[in-house]
């Protein structure tokens, strides 16, 4: 299981929090260019990307593509506690028990997906990372990433912005769940089949305007694997111990496994 250490995209909100509290950053200002944000905290490009996108979600900046003075990220507004609140989210959900994670999971994405269902939402973005999804072969972790922006893709969709930035808030405890039990299945290939297909299946549902299907493809997509990876791990070491008794706790509390084909 991870340690809690920060992921890299929190490294950059946490830097970028800190030069708003202490004023470094306000309003008009703009981001540090992306290149240079990475070198100076030691990540990826791509986490300073997944950051300013959190940051875009929580209307904290405005992005323009291009060049010149106007491209780039830039402040529009100076966040009153609602980047202060995300982030202490961020630190919460790593203590936070498993069940509650799931459960609160299930809440918000089917209320997503019915919603969405009886709207006529842009689907574009989500149907460009099924795409990806489908490209052969993806590693695990490459293939979790996808799908952890398919569901925030699908919260955005939406429209509503608290619901993107809690699902944004609870990414990190979402992943540990995931990429703990794609490491442990029997066999990953399979379990990739077959979550791209139910990924489909929601995603026709809500493209059809059918939303009691949605909703009910999003909970069985959720609570199924939820109930694999509980039975998938065991608590071979003591990083695993919590983990494993939190999942196991609430697998008989999870829908009846069908096929929703």
């Amino acid at each position: 299981m991870p340690n809690g250490e920060p992921r890299a995209w929190q490294v950059v909100l946490e830097r970028i929090e800190a030069d708003l509290r202490e004023g470094r950053l306000a309003p008009g200002d703009r981001l540090t260019p992306e290149r240079e944000l990475a070198s100076q905290l030691g990540v990826g490009r791509s986490s300073v990307r997944e950051a300013v996108r959190v940051l875009e979600v929580l209307g904290v900046v405005r992005t323009a593509t291009g060049s010149g003075p106007t491209a780039g990220a830039m402040i529009v507004t100076t966040p009153r506690g609602g980047l202060a609140a995300f982030l202490r989210l961020q630190v919460a959900a790593h203590g936070f028990p498993l069940t509650d994670v799931v459960r609160t999971r299930v809440v918000l994405e089917c209320d997503v997906a019915e919603r969405l269902a009886r709207t006529d939402a842009d689907l574009t973005e989500v149907s460009g990372i099924l795409d990806a999804m489908d490209a052969d072969p993806l590693a695990p972790e490459e293939f979790l990433a996808l799908d952890a922006r398919f569901h925030q893709a699908l919260a955005e969709a939406s429209g509503n912005a608290v619901v993107s930035a809690m699902m944004a808030g609870l990414r990190s405890s979402i992943e540990e769940y995931t990429q703990a039990g794609a490491a442990r299945l029997a066999s990953w290939p399979t379990m990739a089949d077959r979550l791209r297909r139910e990924h489909r299946r929601i995603v026709d549902a809500v493209a059809r305007g059918e939303a009691d299907a949605a909703r009910a493809c999003v909970r069985a997509h959720i609570t199924d694997y939820f109930t694999d990876v509980a039975e998938a791990l065991s608590p071979s070491d003591a990083d695993d111990a919590s983990f494993v008794d939190a999942a196991r706790a609430d697998v008989g509390a999870t829908t009846p496994r069908k096929d929703l084909s």
